[in-house]
């Protein structure tokens, strides 16, 4: 017999949000050792005892980094009365890689990124965060057609 159902994962593979989350982790840790996540990101997956990185996350961490100026003038002009400083680190790193979803992965459609992110914050962060996420990545969406034209 034939299986025509969509190919899964493998057990213990991660999928796309594992690598989101582990993405936030490398940002968030970069953050707070003050260094470049490109780099942090290269020193983990050239370590023969860490597991291995999802090539999404890699992605991800490259992509932000690559983009983090942009990215950080986009979220504080539309986070409305916080600056980046006063932001948790944890809902910053979220905010990166759901923007950097939204406006540079052109496989994620804007309400995916944004849901994803939103996800991600709930679990990793405060009460207030999943509105405080969705409501930043939420504006900029509504714009993210015209902000690509201009990247």
């Amino acid at each position: 017999m034939n299986d025509t159902r969509p190919s899964r994962p493998r057990r213990g593979a991660p999928g796309r949000r594992d690598a989101r989350r582990r993405a936030v982790e490398l940002l968030y840790e970069a953050a707070q050792r003050e260094t470049d996540p490109r780099t942090l990101l290269a020193e983990r997956v050239g370590a023969t005892e860490v597991e291995a990185i999802n090539d999404y996350t890699v992605t991800l961490v490259e992509g932000v980094g690559a983009h983090r100026e942009r990215i950080d003038e986009l979220l504080a002009e539309h986070a409305q009365g916080w600056s980046l400083e006063r932001m948790p680190p944890v809902d910053l790193a979220v905010l990166r890689v759901g923007l950097y979803e939204l406006l540079w992965a052109a496989d994620v459609p804007d309400p995916v990124a944004i849901d994803q992110a939103v996800g991600l914050v709930r679990e990793l962060s405060t009460d207030d965060s999943p509105r405080f996420v969705n409501g930043v990545l939420g504006r900029i969406g509504t714009i993210a057609d015209r902000l690509r034209t201009v990247l």
